[in-house]
């Protein structure tokens, strides 16, 4: 393996995309740091602490704690996730948008440029409220002048702080290596967890959680990690057989391989739509001091019933949808059919599309239990344990997914300039 890692700095284009996503990924940690101005910022951070086991705290893990410290970078990149998840949704009911879709890279660009304003009009909206919400918490003892001036500042920093963020992720997927948006979750995550480990310690110091439940919770930490590398992995091989086709005066040979589904194909997206779903409401109910807008901040808290109900429902619908979104047994029947390939026992054409629809239907169901199942971990240890939300499945499947996805990037990097793989004796996703 390491002569692995030496082969990265050995490639000059390599190794330049992986100090310009260092490099980016550096930057939007400082911005984390970046104090909102007008805000006493220390003041409303140990005020917001207080949620920290709430929703609030929950949705800072993904901000990096630049949520609970109202810097610049606090609405994090969430309102681009939520702008992203309803044009997917616009793109399957309504025509002229599914035409644009189905019109290549041009059709692309304009659905992302759709998106981009889209992020601003909900970071905007989410800023205005949370700017009110500051406002009024402490009769204003946590802002400098009080007033429409505030209101309007706040909106247009904490809405620059996420357009930039999302260029970030942007120039991280074009010039870097991995997904840009992805990758500065991950970014958010990770920083959390030296502070995590911490509390957990201070915990045990404190006699509040035995040492032998310390060991426990390591070692249900790393059989969740196991279970989810063997999910991540996991696929359903389908028998493709192509028959002896002549070409020319060129007569080929049948060949058999085969179509690989699998279990999680919508990988980390589902936990991350569903989450940004539930924070564009809590937001602002976070923020907003009123009485029935509170009681419905709190059944929206990590391990209350209405919270873990909506966010099981929302990740299976979006296992569902993203998963028909990025594969589509029509298409991939009309291809077999068209090269001449089919699968043993099955006819081409219409029954061989209907067939890989219910394996899919059926692997999907399943990879979608398995992430309902990971993600609504953090509510058990919590309630039991008083661990940390970063210990949880959400994060763990977020950390690990990406880290996946990345080093399955670098390794068709190595291996494109005939190089090792990354990781010698493992298989990878879309490595043989």
């Amino acid at each position: 393996m390491f002569s692995s890692f030496q082969n990265i700095f050995n490639i000059p284009e390599l190794r330049k995309r992986l100090m310009f996503t260092f490099l980016m990924l550096a930057v939007y940690r400082i911005g984390a740091h970046v104090p909102t101005p007008g805000i006493r910022g220390e003041a409303l951070s140990e005020y917001l602490h207080q949620a920290a086991a709430g929703l609030m705290g929950f949705f800072d893990m993904f901000s990096g704690g630049a949520l609970s410290r109202v810097t610049i970078f606090a609405l994090g990149i969430m309102p681009y996730i939520t702008a992203s998840i309803v044009l997917q949704l616009l793109t399957v009911v309504i025509p002229s948008l599914q035409a644009l879709a189905k019109e290549g890279e041009a059709g692309r660009k304009k659905i992302t440029e759709y998106t981009r304003y889209g992020t601003v009009m909900i970071a905007a909206f989410q800023s205005f409220w949370m700017s009110v919400g500051i406002e009024k918490m402490g009769d204003g003892a946590f802002v400098d002048a009080s007033g429409w001036s505030f209101r309007i500042l706040t909106m247009i920093t904490l809405t620059a702080g996420t357009t930039f963020i999302m260029w970030l992720g942007e120039q991280i997927t074009e010039r870097g290596i991995g997904n840009g948006i992805s990758l500065i979750i991950f970014a958010g995550i990770v920083a959390g967890f030296p502070s995590a480990i911490g509390n957990t310690f201070g915990l045990v110091k404190a006699g509040e959680i035995p040492y032998f439940m310390l060991g426990v919770i390591l070692i249900i930490v790393l059989s969740v990690i196991a279970a989810i590398i063997v999910m991540e992995r996991g696929q359903r091989r389908i028998p493709v057989q192509y028959a002896q086709r002549m070409v020319g005066r060129k007569v080929y040979k049948g060949q058999s391989t085969h179509l690989p589904l699998k279990i999680n194909s919508a990988g980390v997206i589902p936990p991350i739509f569903a989450s940004s779903i539930l924070l564009f409401p809590a937001t602002i109910a976070g923020f907003a001091q009123v009485e029935w807008i509170k009681s419905i901040a709190d059944q929206l808290a990590p391990g209350q019933a209405l919270y873990t109900a909506a966010y099981v429902l929302m990740i299976v619908f979006f296992a569902f949808f993203y998963t028909a979104i990025v594969f589509n047994p029509v298409d991939i029947a009309e291809n077999l059919k068209k090269y001449g390939g089919f699968i043993p026992g099955i006819r081409p054409g219409k029954k061989t599309s209907e067939y890989l629809y219910r394996v899919l239907t059926r692997i999907t169901l399943g990879g979608a239990v398995y992430l309902a199942l990971v993600c609504v971990l953090p509510d058990v240890f919590y309630k039991a344990f008083s661990v940390p939300f970063y210990f949880g499945g959400t994060s763990l499947l977020i950390v690990i997914g990406v880290a996946l996805d990345t080093v399955s990037q670098i390794e068709s990097h190595l291996i494109q300039r005939h190089y090792g793989g990354f990781l010698k004796g493992v298989s990878v996703r879309g490595r043989r």
